[in-house]
């Protein structure tokens, strides 16, 4: 359904006729030369995750009313996108939301109610309460599997990204091959050659029993520690390097502070630094943190520059935004 176009010219008050204007026949004005281009409404849509599933809302009116949709609403002329995203999200389901991700952009011509572009985020919910609000009869969260038939389009279109995005997500292995090693989570049994490692960075301890100890005790048991291993192939594997992610629950959400990261002297500038990353970053994709953080302040000047240049902004303790 497109919009009814003006009888008038807002400029003038004259009558509006059809003519050719940029290509295609438009209402335009002969007295003061106004031409009516109409224009696709912007418009933004959520997936909010929760409990394991999506929030939908069960639309109090026209059109589609009473049938199940994922939050949306147009945007405000003197609000940004994000600040659309998060205001729908509070007055359709009571939630306070955090944007994690954008997840498309879809466009619909032909309604409803009139020719629209919607921009869909994924969200997590950062406060407030699970409930109905604005236009919305009913909010409650889905599990994937009993997700409702939506009746608009670009919706259905989002959940189907949506759900590649996890699939995505969950197929995607935490081990990086390499042509002459490659990453594989770490165990008990690699922590005397992870601490031989550790004792190479500049302010660490040097390795004792008792510490030893400690650190085969918070392989097994601490599981906010995932520590990943670079290991060369062949009949005698060497482990050549390590980096110890630890996870930090907070009260929205979950961060990722790189503990320690060190590489043999002898395999160094043949990427494998690089490698234990990308390891520590998928496993962090995969646990939907949103920042990671590491402590440069006893790192080396080529330690630094390697992390600015994997996109951690400088300083002593450095970020990188994940999302």
């Amino acid at each position: 359904m497109t919009a009814r176009a003006p009888t008038y010219c807002p400029n003038c008050g004259a009558a509006l006729t059809r003519a050719e204007a940029a290509g295609r026949e438009r209402p335009v004005c002969r007295e003061c030369g106004f031409v009516y281009y109409q224009n696709p409404v912007p418009a933004v849509g959520l997936l909010i995750e929760m409990e394991g599933g999506l929030v939908l809302i069960r639309r109090g009116h026209p059109p589609h009313a009473d049938r199940w949709a994922l939050p949306s609403g147009f945007i405000e002329a003197d609000e940004s996108v994000e600040e659309a995203a998060i205001r729908e999200g509070r007055e359709e389901t009571g939630l306070d939301v955090a944007l994690t991700e954008m997840m498309g952009v879809f466009s619909f011509p032909d309604g409803p109610p009139t020719s629209g572009i919607i921009v869909f985020y994924r969200a997590r919910p950062v406060g407030g309460e699970l409930c109905g609000g604005d236009d919305a009869a009913e909010a409650r969260v889905f599990a994937p599997e009993d997700l409702p038939e939506l009746p608009f389009r670009t919706h259905r279109q989002a959940i189907e990204r949506w759900r590649a995005h996890r699939r995505a997500v969950s197929d995607r292995p935490s081990v990086v091959e390499h042509r002459d090693f490659y990453i594989r989570e770490a165990s008990p049994a690699d922590a005397d050659r992870v601490l031989e490692l550790a004792a190479l960075i500049p302010g660490r301890v040097s390795p004792d029993a008792e510490l030893r100890r400690a650190v085969g005790q918070r392989f097994r048991e601490n599981a906010s520690l995932i520590v990943f291993a670079a290991e060369t192939y062949g009949p005698e594997p060497q482990v050549i390097g390590f980096v110890a992610l630890a996870r930090v629950a907070t009260l929205t959400g979950s961060l990722g502070w790189l503990d320690a990261m060190a590489v043999d002297p002898s395999f160094r500038r043949r990427g494998v630094g690089a490698a234990l990353l990308e390891a520590a970053l998928r496993r962090a994709d995969r646990l939907d943190m949103t920042d990671m953080f590491v402590n440069t302040e006893s790192a080396s000047d080529i330690a630094r520059a390697f992390y600015r240049s994997s996109g951690f902004q400088e300083g002593q303790i450095t970020r990188l935004r994940l999302r």
